[in-house]
């Protein structure tokens, strides 16, 4: 009789789950786990890996979802570091980007003044450290409320490496791998509580090698034919461009092959670009005038120009219904509250940017949901391709220091320590919010999907600005 009455508490606990508020599964599970996640993000940091090497930071993350219940594919679309976490069965399917790159260049220790780790090593200046670990946590608090209601619907995290200029996730979605998938949740750390409804720049990276004839620069310079020369003209070509192309384009380029000794003739010189515009049909055309000015710079200099496309992302499609459900969330779960250690580290990290330290009030306040514009410019990222393909969300917490630059020391110190975490644990839970919003009312996803087709056009073919180029996963020991 006992076996018996403990069946059938079982059977009925999901339902008698259902006629309450369950969103405290999640929330309360991730308050539990801050120290967990902590280790983790700092586990991350302290080991930072470039684009397509990050085998350590993701394999911390893959061996977390493996011991919380989840299936795990690795090494898809030819990028060993990638790979897809699966829970739970069913309709919805929500997809979580995680992203786990570092930079180069950019070691710092977590102290509000620039002192370097390692003199000229990596750091996650774009706290992707933190990234990776919130998308995680975010997925198994998911996994949390799926287990404890019995609810139908599966949650998936997309590892994508190489954020950083070598566009993993393109290759994920040309391959095929977001197909089936509802909705896709995307953050970014920020410095400030934010969702993210500005559609960026399309982008195409490519790398231009000129190649001459070597001779004594001195004792027979006209035997010799510069390689160098040739990228000089492709630079200078590009500058007399600029003022005939849309204001909002733009054009920066770092030589990184210019010769090997001033006496003599380069050989072999190469310039790597990187080309965007807020429209990827005007993308297009900008890089081919590039390109011809790089072939007329090859003739003019007799030297002969291949080029290679390293990495490709269209603009971001934006979502108004999923924003606003996000922005809900976001809401509820309010903003970041620094602890002393952590305010003082904060103000002095102000104090030294020359800003007043009352901007740091804004980390503890979730900003309005803004109307979209058209950009101006801008940064570029991958989460566009899917964009394209799933209707899909960014949004930011306060990770770094108000007033901090995107990519500074700065934004390694403050990811390394808890403010990171307490983001991370923040957007963790909007992420299980907005789930259980998406899994518990179905007319939503119709919402979002139908406003996605229309933005997104009954004509619209997703044709990859890569090409069928496989992964250049050597892209950074080839710049570095």
């Amino acid at each position: 009789m006992i076996k018996k009455q403990t069946f059938i508490v079982l059977i009925l606990l999901p339902f008698a789950l259902f006629g309450q508020n369950t969103t405290d599964i999640p929330l309360s599970y991730l308050d539990r786990s801050f120290q967990t996640y902590d280790q983790i993000q700092k586990a991350i940091w302290s080991t930072p890996e470039l684009g397509f090497l990050e085998k350590e930071s993701s394999g911390i993350l893959q061996n977390h979802l493996e011991e919380q219940g989840f299936a795990v594919e690795a090494g898809l679309a030819g990028m060993p570091t990638s790979f897809i976490a699966t829970y739970g069965s069913g309709s919805p399917v929500i997809g979580i980007l995680a992203e786990f790159d570092a930079l180069p260049g950019i070691s710092q220790d977590t102290v509000p003044y620039r002192k370097p780790i390692t003199e000229g090593g990596n750091g996650h200046a774009c706290g992707h450290n933190v990234f990776g670990t919130a998308s995680v946590a975010g997925a198994v608090a998911i996994k949390e409320w799926l287990a404890s209601t019995g609810h139908q619907g599966t949650i998936k995290v997309f590892g994508t490496p190489a954020e950083e200029g070598g566009g993993g996730k393109v290759y994920l979605v040309r391959d095929g791998f977001f197909k089936g998938i509802d909705v896709v949740l995307d953050w970014h750390p920020a410095t400030r509580n934010a969702v993210n409804v500005a559609t960026g720049t399309a982008i195409q990276m490519v790398d231009y090698t000129f190649h001459g004839k070597a001779a004594h620069a001195a004792a027979s310079p006209d035997k010799g034919r510069s390689a160098l020369d040739g990228v000089e003209a492709l630079n200078y070509m590009v500058n007399l461009l600029r003022e005939h192309i849309p204001s909002e384009s733009r054009i920066h380029y770092v030589i990184t092959n210019g010769g090997e000794a001033p006496n003599v003739v380069p050989e072999v010189a190469k310039v790597s670009y990187y080309i965007r515009h807020p429209k990827r049909e005007v993308l297009q055309d900008l890089v081919s005038w590039v390109n011809e000015a790089a072939e007329g710079a090859a003739k003019g200099t007799q030297t002969t120009v291949s080029s290679e496309i390293i990495a490709g992302f269209y603009e971001k499609l934006p979502n108004r219904r999923l924003a606003a459900i996000v922005q809900k969330n976001l809401e509820t779960v309010g903003g970041i509250h620094y602890d002393s250690r952590e305010r003082a580290f904060a103000e002095a990290i102000v104090k030294d940017l020359g800003l007043n330290s009352a901007a740091l009030d804004d980390v503890a306040k979730v900003q309005p949901l803004e109307e979209e514009k058209p950009s101006q410019g801008g940064g570029s990222s991958d989460v566009g391709d899917v964009s394209w393909n799933v209707p899909t969300v960014s949004f930011g917490t306060a990770t770094f220091v108000p007033g901090s630059a995107g990519h500074s020391w700065q934004n390694v110190a403050s990811g390394g320590t808890t403010i990171g975490t307490k983001s991370l644990i923040n957007t963790a839970k909007v992420f299980a919010l907005t789930a259980i919003d998406l899994y518990t009312k179905p007319t939503l996803i119709n919402e979002v999907k139908e406003e996605f087709e229309s933005r997104r056009g009954a004509n619209f073919r997703y044709e990859s600005l890569l090409g069928d180029r496989a992964p250049a996963l050597d892209y950074r020991l080839k710049n570095n």
